[in-house]
């Protein structure tokens, strides 16, 4: 094996989403001549980022105050908020009263990858090196123990391991720091968070996953700048989560869906939910006659205060959603994101290294936003109505309850198939999650493949499957009888299938359908035996979302 060619910087960014974008500006902005470079997983940057978006323009305002007179090709002003609560298929309620954290006057409608994409040339303006297509595959660590830079995986390797033709050694990128800011559940942030117990003195983090799509309109459906959030149906009271609907110019409107991932259901399937949610009375009519632009899934970071890791280690540092900064009861973690990238760059630029960023993110305006709402996202774990009356009360104290309530790790909350299916299911099956709750489907996409195909997610097929399961005999023993296989429902993309195979000694195997995969990590995290590991693919690899 020939050496790796080593490329040497001041800093290192891993992800160029709004954390590593703003951190890299702000950076420059006070040290024009220190050396920053960003490497982003995705073919161009924006590519697979996805979220909801309002955001808080604050932030922003501080970072590039002229940003206004250029924005982002999507940046829409807010200037209608609903809130609903979904009965059953056919009703719901309008609150009178759109809950505080809800309110968006002065916020905006924004795609976060067209965002993103928008930032990356305010970045390489001012100096910054920005790579794309340059996946991270793990850390490098010097002679002490400290991170020094990260290692960018080969490209070219065949599934066996083999080399093909166009085989490409990954480089080496060191630096005195690196800077993680990968999102929710990274690559990379997961095993430093591991390797130095950055997690050993807060609560396990906890998830939910978010499923969106774009759709393209006819004429006069969509009113630009209405906000819409619901609650309730089609999930059942027992699971946190809710849906949105941001109305955008040019006869676009974005749906999207959240489930908390600490749901106890079985078979749950957030896709088949989401997917109920489109055929809603007072939704479908919104849909039908349009059609769908792009779509794809996304793990969301919910933990927030008291799962709030350590956010240093020797050569290394966390912001944005790699630390957990998403405020759960806004629904946003953009402004959080941007903040702590330029926080951080200011720790950096006055002190050079990680040293003492931990306790600079904890007494900043961030760590205090979090700490005000840190009981209402695990105030729902005793069902929708305490947690909407604990969340009144939230609100109502300004967060100043003596207590915190703890988190637990979503992996461990689901329930086996005896515990829960009867009576609790009434009888539903795996595709009827819930029966009284079903109505037939008539908006696209009909299957997860259908959705894969709008995610326009691409992998060569003959690459390393990047979904690592530790022990395939699990799935067609403990976990098929346990369980009935969540992994078949939790997906969303149709990535895992237990499929019949008379060579295997149960008559069955896992199959891993590796090139659907939209790099959501529900896997890695919902798994009730723990058995998965999401890696990063060979760069440029993955979704490719248009305006998400």
């Amino acid at each position: 094996m020939s050496e790796r060619d080593i490329m040497e910087y001041d800093v290192v960014t891993v992800g160029a989403g709004p954390a590593g974008l703003a951190f890299a500006i702000r950076l420059k902005q006070l040290k024009p001549d220190i050396r920053v470079c960003v490497i982003e997983k995705a073919s161009t940057v924006g590519a697979q980022i996805l979220s909801g978006a309002v955001i808080e323009p604050q932030p922003l305002n501080e970072l590039l105050p002229e940003w206004g007179r250029n924005p982002p090709p999507i940046c829409v002003p807010v200037n209608k908020d609903e809130f609903w609560y979904l009965r059953d298929p056919q009703s719901g309620i309008k609150s009178p009263v759109v809950p505080p954290q809800m309110h968006n006057h002065g916020n905006f409608i924004v795609s976060l990858g067209a965002l993103c994409a928008w930032l990356a040339p305010q970045a390489e303006a001012l100096g910054v090196e920005i790579y794309p297509g340059f996946a991270a595959s793990e850390p490098l660590f010097d002679e002490s123990g400290a991170v020094c830079g990260v290692r960018i995986g080969d490209m070219g390797v065949a599934k066996d391991g083999s080399h093909k033709p166009s085989y490409t050694q990954g480089i080496d990128i060191k630096a005195p720091l690196t800077v993680l800011a990968e999102g929710c559940r990274g690559h990379l942030s997961k095993q430093l968070i591991a390797k130095y117990r950055l997690d050993a003195d807060c609560d396990p983090q906890t998830y939910g996953i978010g499923i969106k799509e774009l759709w393209s309109v006819p004429e006069g459906r969509s009113e630009p700048g209405k906000v819409v959030h619901t609650l309730g149906w089609p999930l059942d009271p027992s699971i946190y989560g809710g849906s949105f609907l941001y109305h955008l110019d040019q006869n676009r409107i974005a749906i999207g869906f959240v489930a908390g991932l600490d749901y106890k259901d079985p078979l749950f399937s957030p896709f088949e939910a989401f997917q109920q949610l489109k055929n809603h009375a007072t939704i479908k009519p919104l849909f039908e006659g349009g059609s769908i632009v792009s779509a794809g899934a996304r793990a969301l970071i919910e933990g927030g205060w008291q799962s709030l890791p350590r956010l240093e280690m020797p050569g290394a540092i966390l912001i944005g959603d790699a630390a957990g900064l998403m405020n759960v009861p806004k629904i946003k973690g953009t402004h959080q994101a941007i903040r702590s990238g330029m926080l951080a760059a200011s720790h950096v630029a006055e002190h050079g290294a990680a040293a003492g960023w931990d306790a600079a993110l904890r007494a900043s305006p961030v760590a205090t936003e979090l700490k005000k709402v840190r009981n209402i996202r695990p105030g729902f774990n005793k069902g929708l109505w305490l947690g909407l009356a604990n969340a009144g009360w939230e609100t109502v104290t300004g967060g100043l309850s003596p207590w915190t309530l703890k988190n637990h790790a979503d992996w461990s909350s689901l329930e086996k198939i005896s515990a829960y299916e009867a009576p609790k299911r009434d009888g539903a099956t795996d595709d009827q999650f819930r029966k009284r709750n079903w109505v037939e489907r008539t908006l696209p996409p009909r299957d997860r493949l259908a959705e894969v195909y709008f995610a326009a997610t691409e992998h060569d097929e003959d690459q390393p499957v990047h979904l690592k399961v530790a022990d395939t005999n699990v799935c067609v023993t403990r976990c098929a009888a346990e369980y009935q296989n969540p992994c078949t429902r939790f997906c969303p993309a149709g990535v895992y299938e237990i499929v019949e195979d008379a060579a295997a000694a149960t008559g069955k195997r896992l199959q891993i359908n590796a090139a659907n995969c939209v790099h959501c990590k529900t896997c890695d995290i919902k798994d009730p035996y723990e058995i998965i590991t999401w890696v990063t693919p060979e760069g440029g690899s993955g979704p490719n979302y248009q305006n998400l």
